[in-house]
Order: structure tokens, then sequence, then C-alpha cells
């Protein structure tokens, strides 16, 4: 069984790792994010250029776009002043993303956020703009094995699956700026649309991520099918993050 841990507002005051100063505003949400997985895919940009709106920029590495898939569990996810709620704050979780900027803030596009708890779906679809979508999913334990099951069934949009099992295969580090490692992951704003095409940009802030190596055994994984392409196949870029804990700032327009 999993459990809460009592999330720390102490990161709030740790800011020289960040690239921009925090939003003037306060925080909106805060959440933990527990039994991480980054795994990560080199991809041509030409594939995913046109998926993205023409006012964000595709963020490269080398030349290279990536794309990451992102299973993972949410804790304690509760609106500022909110108390709260067992069956409404912890949920599992599965992200498909790539990396863009705009005015000098490079962030997360995602390309789907698979959830298993359909009222934070149309919470997030409704409020964040986020392509928030249904899922049944479990996350058990084996040994030191997470063994994760996703499968979309969000009605009018396609299925997407993936199973799996990972680990993490050694200590936790910091990544150093300028590489790849920390150009995937430490990003601090996230990227949205909604339906008139209008781009907005939600802050968020965390300490550095702890990564780990790791090690994973993907057996099915057709998460990247419904926004039509395919992930090359080949071995992807594995880190593991045990817990962060992260807060969030309302949308803003930019662009």
């Amino acid at each position: 069984m999993f459990y809460t841990l009592r999330m720390d507002t102490s990161s709030l005051v740790t800011l020289d790792h960040r690239p921009w100063p925090l939003p003037n505003s306060h925080w909106q949400l805060r959440m933990s994010w527990h039994d991480l997985l980054f795994a990560h895919w080199p991809i041509a940009p030409e594939t995913v250029r046109p998926l993205i709106p023409k006012a964000l920029t595709l963020d490269t590495f080398e030349g290279r776009a990536w794309v990451g898939v992102v299973p993972f569990r949410m804790s304690g996810v509760v609106p500022r002043y909110a108390p709260e709620v067992p069956w409404m704050s912890a949920f599992l979780e599965l992200n498909v993303r790539t990396y863009v900027t705009i005015d000098g803030k490079p962030g997360i596009w995602f390309f789907s956020l698979d959830a298993a708890n359909p009222v934070a779906v149309e919470i997030a679809r409704r409020w964040f703009h986020l392509p928030y979508y249904r899922a049944r999913m479990t996350l058990t334990r084996t040994d030191d094995w997470l063994n994760y099951n996703s499968e979309r069934r969000h009605r009018g949009f396609p299925t997407g699956i993936f199973e799996g099992r990972y680990r993490a295969t050694g200590p936790s580090y910091r990544s150093q700026r300028g590489t790849l490692e920390s150009w995937l992951t430490e990003r601090y704003a996230l990227y949205s649309a909604d339906r008139q095409g209008r781009v907005f940009r939600g802050d968020i802030h965390h300490l550095p991520w702890p990564l780990q190596p790791a090690t994973a055994e993907i057996t099915v994984n057709t998460i990247c099918d419904a926004h039509g392409f395919a992930l090359p196949s080949l071995p992807p870029m594995l880190h593991y993050a045990d817990r962060l804990d992260v807060f969030a700032w309302r949308p803003v327009r930019v662009g």
C-alpha cells in the first residue's frame, strides 16, 4: 500500500537552480510525484513539429527533438487553502511529452496525460487546457520492481496501452547544467492550448530532480499511436525519481 507523505514547502525559498524567477502571484496547486520513470527517445523534429501550435518553438538538443513517456503516481494534489480529499488527491498518471520554448522560457508540451481519476481529468481539461484522458491504470510492487499498466479509455479518443516494469539501479544525483538529462528534466513551465488555439504557460516550481539510473522492461507501448507517430525502435534513455514535491501556478496566456 502507498501512503501520502507530508509536503515540505521550504523549496519555495530555494531558487538558485531556477532559470527565471517565480511568478509574482501565489501558487494555486500543490502535489507530489512518486515512483516516476523518465523514458525518452530521440525523434526527428519534422515528426512532431506539425503537432505543436505555431506560436511555440520546438526545442531541440543538438538538432534532435525528444519524446518522453512518463508513468508515475500523484499524491497530495490539493488547491491552495483546500483540504486534501483522499479519493481526489491521489491517482496514477502517464504523460507523453516533448519540449518547446517561447519568450525565452523552455517548457513541456504534452501530447496526452492519461489519469485514473475522472474528476481530475475533467478539472484539468477545463481549467488548465491540458489534454487529460481517462484511463484504467494499476501500479504494484514486486520486490524492487514497479509494475505499471495503463489503458486509455476516454470516449471519443483512440486508446493507448503501456505495460511494463521498472526500477532504480543506483543512488540519486543532481544532473549537471548543459547535459542532456538536465535539458530533459529541469523544466519549470507547462504549455497548453485551448480549442481556439490560444497558448498558455503554467509555471511550476520544485527542487532539482533527484534522478537515479534506471532499468525498464516495457512489453507494450502504443501510447503514442493516437498522436500519429511511432517511437524509434531503439532503447530509451531511462531515469527514475522516487519523489518530488511540486507547486503550480494558474496558466497565463502567451504568444
